[in-house]
């Protein structure tokens, strides 16, 4: 049976300012359902098959409390040169110290990107403007078994 994460809910305090967010980055805006007692809201990052959702009534999670959603990217570089021009704040490209995957926060990360040109190896990081974390990880070669 194949198990597929389609969605994610983000919990946000302002609706319309969490969709212009993500509209800038131009993500594709699936849907905008309004019922009597919810908004729900859909973007899609380009390229990928998982959305997220947020609105009214979807989730009782503290607005911003979503960390560590990660975006596999080609071209850490390009990808963060890309959010840059749309306005967003972006931090440095950055590796980890242990260099197997960053930890929480800004503990243990070293800037620029992995010495040795891993992938998986490479980041960069931003949130949307309720905090829900974000970060873009370049992967230029899957591991084995990932299509």
């Amino acid at each position: 049976m194949d198990l597929r994460l389609e969605v994610i809910v983000l919990p946000v305090a302002d609706v319309d300012r969490a969709k212009q967010f993500y509209k800038s980055l131009r993500w594709r805006e699936d849907a905008d359902f309004v019922t009597e007692d919810q908004r729900v809201v859909q973007m899609t990052p380009p390229g990928s098959p998982c959305s997220v959702i947020f609105g009214t009534g979807v989730t009782s999670a503290t607005p911003g409390s979503v960390q560590g959603l990660y975006l596999a990217v080609h071209d850490v570089d390009a990808a963060r040169a890309e959010l840059v021009e749309h306005g967003t704040d972006v931090s440095e490209v950055f590796h980890d110290a242990g260099g197997v995957f960053p930890h929480p926060g800004t503990t243990g990360r070293l800037p620029g990107p992995d010495p040795e040109h891993r992938s998986y190896a490479s980041y960069a990081s931003f949130s949307d403007p309720d905090g829900n974390g974000w970060v873009l990880q370049e992967l230029t070669t899957r591991l084995p078994g990932r299509v």
